[in-house]
């Protein structure tokens, strides 16, 4: 059975496929003649799609270049942005993206009129993106699930591996996703605790979206949520300090993304500090560089790093040339 459309569609496939076609080899590789093959084209001349050449017996065809973006057409600025998004995306420590995003980048810049495409490669051979590194690849099929969930409000069930336990299986209301200091993290409520949680993507060995559906809080923002939730996600070490000073002064050195501040009762100018780290010698160092007083309650091992590191300050101090 004839099936023209199908044959002008293949037509358009061959063209974008190759720089350049004759009209001979389309005729000969759609099984026509070349008169039909001219009529092919005009047909999708007649669409708006700029198919150019043809002249001469053995003329070859080709596409104006910049139009190899289908189904959308983009501006310069449009495919410029698409480009340095996808720079950008290089960065995000998304496991298997990284395929995806080299081929993406290879068909823009294969189709961009050469005006542009030149200042693409340049903006490539010189551009620095200021992303936190990748601490943890996360796999974009965990990534799409989630966002599905938070997107459609439907619950998704989940196998999570939590910091030195062991994996557990359990359903969360996704209410969004966060990419922040090199991790992914989706914040919801957690049926298994019964309560709001975030979760670090990694650590979620499988996903898969459920029927159930859920009402997201109005105005939640899931990255504060994260931002405020960071600190006392467990961790090696627990760390709990009372600094002498005002809650306002605290403020002023410590993140709220570092620990939980919050005042001591029943004592004036006492604010406790709490979170969890991995490396007593990097919260040595952080609380080093303090002006005020502080009293370590726990863990006894920050006394001693302590103790190091002025060893090595002092050390420093006194060395000349």
């Amino acid at each position: 059975m004839y099936f023209p459309t199908t044959r002008v569609l293949t037509v358009l496939e061959l063209l974008q496929s190759r720089s350049k076609i004759s009209g001979p080899e389309l005729a000969e590789r759609l099984e026509v003649d070349i008169r039909t093959v001219r009529r092919y084209i005009m047909m999708l001349q007649s669409m708006g799609i700029p198919v150019e050449g043809g002249r001469g017996r053995y003329g070859a065809y080709y596409l104006r270049p910049g139009f190899k973006l289908p189904p959308l057409m983009f501006t310069n600025d449009e495919a410029f942005a698409l480009t340095l998004g996808l720079l950008t995306v290089r960065k995000l420590g998304m496991a298997d993206a990284a395929p995806a995003v080299e081929g993406a980048l290879a068909k823009l810049e294969r189709v961009l009129p050469r005006g542009l495409s030149d200042q693409v490669q340049g903006l490539k051979e010189v551009l620095s993106v200021d992303v936190r590194e990748v601490q943890a690849l996360t796999q974009s099929a965990i990534i799409a699930t989630l966002a599905a969930g938070a997107r459609l409000r439907r619950r998704v069930w989940v196998r999570y591996g939590a910091y030195d336990a062991e994996a557990t299986e359990r359903e969360i209301d996704p209410y969004g996703l966060v990419c922040r200091a090199g991790y992914w993290y989706t914040v919801g409520y957690c049926h298994l605790r019964k309560d709001l949680r975030n979760f670090r993507l990694d650590r979620v060995e499988m996903a898969e979206l459920r029927d159930g559906t859920f009402t997201r809080p109005e105005n939640f923002d899931c990255l504060e949520f994260v931002v405020k939730s960071l600190p006392m996600t467990p961790a090696r070490w627990f760390i709990e300090l009372w600094l002498e000073t005002s809650l306002e002064e605290a403020q002023r050195y410590v993140s709220p993304a570092l620990a939980v501040l919050e005042p001591v009762p029943d004592h004036e100018r006492m604010v406790s500090f709490r979170c969890y780290v991995n490396e007593l010698d990097w919260m040595a160092q952080i609380v080093a560089g303090w002006p005020f007083p502080i009293n370590v309650r726990q863990p006894a091992e920050l006394r001693e790093e302590l103790k190091r590191l002025a060893d090595v300050l002092k050390m420093q101090a006194e060395r000349t040339l």
